[in-house]
C-alpha cells in the first residue's frame, strides 16, 4: 500500500516531528481530494495558477555532482513563487535517469538521495523515477533480470530514506500491472509505488482500467495524456478510466503531460484540468 504524505508523517520516524519539520504542509495542502498538476510551465507558478492547476511537477536539472534542485537558494525561489500563487510542488521528475539508469549508474542513487531531501524541503509528496530508453526494464514480455535484480537492491536501500522523509518514489515504466506488482512486491516498501501513465499504457495496448484496479493501493501518482489530443477527444477511453479510479478511491495527484493543440498551454491545461475534475467526480 502506498501511503499518502499525511500517512507518512503520521507513521514514519520523521512523521513524529512532522509539524516541526514541515510547518507549511498543513497550510499548503489543497482542499480538493483529487489534485491536478502539470509539467508544462517549468517553475512559472503564476502561469500554472492561471491555468487552474493545484501544483506543478518540476524537473531536478541535468547530470551534475549536485543537481540544480539540491541548491537551497533555488528551492527557496520555488517556495516563494509557489506561495505567492497559492500552489504547491506536486512532485519532482528525475528525467536524467533515463540516460543514467537507477539500476546501473554509479551516480544515480546519490541523485535520488539529493532529490528525496529536496522533495521533503519543498513539501512535494512524490518523485518520478523513469525507466525509458536506456533505462528500459523489459525485453519483450519479460524483465531484464540483471536490471531488475540490481534495481530492487538499490530501491531497498533508498526506500527507508524516502519513507522517513515522507516522499513516495513513483516508478514510471513500460510495465503492465502484473509486472509492476512483481517489482513492487520484491521491494516491499510503502514508500515505492507505480507512477502510471494512462497514455503510454493505452499506446502499449494495456487494459488501463484493469491495470488501475490491480494497482489499487500501489499507485504513487498518475500521468494523464492522450497523444496530440485533448483529454476525451483522442484514443484513450477516459470514462472507463474515471470509473476505475473512482472505484479504487484514488486520492493522489493527476499530473498533466498533455499536448497543447491550440498552442496556448494555459488554456489547454485548463481545459484538460476541467475535464479531469469532472471525470473524477463522475460528472
Amino acid at each position: 500500500m502506498i501511503w499518502t504524505r499525511r500517512e507518512f508523517l503520521q507513521r514514519s520516524a520523521a512523521g513524529l516531528a512532522g509539524a516541526a519539520l514541515f510547518p507549511g504542509l498543513a497550510a499548503a495542502a489543497p482542499k480538493t481530494r483529487i489534485r491536478i498538476a502539470a509539467r508544462h510551465f517549468d517553475n512559472d507558478f503564476a502561469a500554472a495558477q492561471r491555468a487552474g492547476m493545484d501544483g506543478l511537477e518540476l524537473g531536478v536539472g541535468g547530470p551534475a555532482a549536485n543537481l540544480r534542485i539540491a541548491d537551497a537558494a533555488y528551492r527557496q525561489q520555488i517556495k516563494d513563487r509557489a506561495k505567492a500563487n497559492g500552489l504547491v510542488v506536486s512532485s519532482l521528475s528525475m528525467d536524467l535517469l533515463n540516460g543514467h539508469p537507477l539500476f546501473s549508474s554509479e551516480q544515480a542513487p546519490g541523485w535520488v538521495t539529493q532529490t528525496i531531501a529536496a522533495a521533503a524541503d519543498l513539501g512535494a509528496g512524490g518523485m518520478l523515477i523513469p525507466f525509458f530508453g536506456g533505462a528500459e526494464l523489459r525485453q519483450g514480455q519479460e524483465f531484464k533480470k540483471p536490471a531488475l535484480d540490481a534495481l530492487v537492491g538499490r530501491l531497498k536501500e533508498l526506500a527507508p530514506q524516502a519513507q522517513q522523509a515522507g516522499v513516495s518514489l513513483g516508478l514510471e515504466t513500460t510495465l503492465p500491472a502484473a509486472l509492476y506488482l512483481e517489482l513492487l512486491d520484491r521491494v516491499g516498501s510503502p514508500a515505492v509505488g507505480a507512477y502510471y501513465d494512462i497514455g503510454n499504457s493505452t499506446g502499449a495496448g494495456f487494459d488501463v482500467p484493469a491495470d488501475l484496479r490491480a494497482l489499487k493501493g500501489r499507485l504513487s501518482m498518475l500521468h494523464f495524456k492522450d497523444g496530440n489530443s485533448y483529454l476525451g477527444a483522442g484514443q484513450v477511453k477516459m470514462e472507463p478510466i474515471g470509473a476505475a479510479l473512482r472505484e479504487i478511491d484514488y486520492q493522489g495527484w493527476i499530473v498533466l503531460e498533455t499536448a497543447c493543440p491550440s498552442g496556448n498551454a494555459e488554456a489547454d491545461c485548463r481545459r484538460n484540468a476541467d475535464f479531469s475534475r469532472k471525470l473524477l467526480a463522475g460528472g
